[in-house]
């Protein structure tokens, strides 16, 4: 059996690169994390034309899919170029609505998987079990400066004043990602899925183009029943998969923009890369990406919750230590604003820990294997 991409798979991922290389994507995360997201959506549009969005949508629904081995390739070169937005709770939402149908709930996707696949609509999803091991009260993620939203993780969330507040043994309200901007905030509470009113404040996030916002109470009810926790998971698997293959992306753009700056960047007369040490810091970054990226695709062709998680926390942690190597190997440049850089650098963390953080992924990864 052979698990090398096919010469289609291969070709689809080198167009996508190309168009991502020449829509200036630096400049439309700057644009989103600024309030301006018409950027962005145009790139979105040019990303639907191009069927990453329909890979995740049924045929019987005006897409392409379910393909989750060329969503894998899509995935890693919008990680590469750092596109903004729910890409990944777009593809996670039409996953639930996908199996909804198949479980005999086809209302929602009637209604909403057709403009999710040509790209007309964007969505995003919180749901309270997305996966972390952060227990309540402690910040969703590293590297938050001012809100303990920062760690961008969709569907998880500390215990705010609102959460406090609320009454005995009612969960949280999660986060949902780019909720201002996506055109349907569905939630999943317990056994309903919703679709919410609205939005509360929008959270600061470690990454400014990753905004963070609590859906407004209330709304539509799209499901309810069992075959929702069903489609929830269904949900959680194709997440952990997208986000991998971002994670991996990130990685990956890390180290081509290090390993471009160490050969030009002179000390004592030496290009930098010339150093030993440098030379095995960024050895072991390739290497770890590059066992990184096997399981990822094993992943996308079983789409088992433990090879899903192995994945995860996988190429998170190599995404996660590759930033750290670019910002070393960087320098004081490395933390400036105005370098795009920054844009990958603190892409990396939030995505290691998006839907599922290393502690969560490596428990469901013991658990497949008891």
């Amino acid at each position: 059996m052979s698990f090398l991409p096919t010469g289609e798979q291969r070709a689809f991922a080198r167009s996508l690169d190309a168009m991502l290389t020449a829509s200036d994507t630096p400049a439309a995360a700057r644009a989103w994390a600024g309030g301006d997201p018409g950027p962005g959506r145009a790139l979105w549009g040019r990303l639907a034309e191009a069927g990453v969005f329909a890979l995740a949508v049924p045929e019987a629904y005006e897409g392409l899919g379910p393909l989750p081995v060329e969503l894998a390739h899509a995935f890693v070169e919008l990680g590469r170029h750092v596109v903004p937005g729910p890409v990944v709770e777009t593809v996670a939402t039409a996953a639930l609505l996908g199996e909804l149908a198949r479980l005999g709930e086809p209302g929602p996707a009637k209604r909403l998987l057709p403009g999710l696949a040509s790209g007309e609509r964007t969505a995003t999803l919180a749901m309270p079990d997305a996966g972390t091991a952060v227990p309540a009260g402690r910040a969703a993620g590293a590297g938050a400066r001012s809100s303990p939203a920062a760690g961008a993780r969709p569907g998880t969330g500390p215990a705010s004043g609102a959460d406090r507040d609320r009454p005995p043994g009612r969960p949280a309200v999660p986060y949902a990602l780019d909720a201002d901007r996506a055109d349907a905030v569905l939630v999943v509470r317990g056994g309903e899925l919703w679709r919410a009113p609205g939005h509360g404040p929008v959270r600061v996030s470690a990454d400014p183009a990753r905004r963070l916002a609590r859906p407004a109470p209330g709304g539509e009810l799209l499901a309810e029943g069992p075959a929702v926790a069903a489609a929830a998971g269904e949900a959680l698997r194709w997440a952990r998969l997208a986000t991998a293959a971002q994670s991996l992306g990130v990685g990956l753009a890390l180290l081509d923009r290090t390993v471009g700056y160490a050969r030009q960047r002179s000390q004592f007369g030496t290009p930098i890369g010339a150093f030993q040490a440098v030379k095995h810091r960024l050895a072991d970054t390739l290497l770890a990406l590059e066992f990184a990226r096997p399981l990822l695709f094993g992943a996308a062709v079983t789409l088992a919750d433990g090879d899903l998680a192995a994945a995860k926390v996988t190429t998170g942690e190599a995404g996660y230590a590759a930033a750290r190597t670019a910002l070393q190997i960087h320098g004081a440049v490395g933390y400036t604003e105005e370098l795009d850089l920054s844009l990958w650098l603190r892409k990396a963390r939030p995505l290691r820990d998006a839907w599922g953080d290393p502690a969560t992924c490596r428990a469901a990864v013991l658990r497949a294997c008891a």
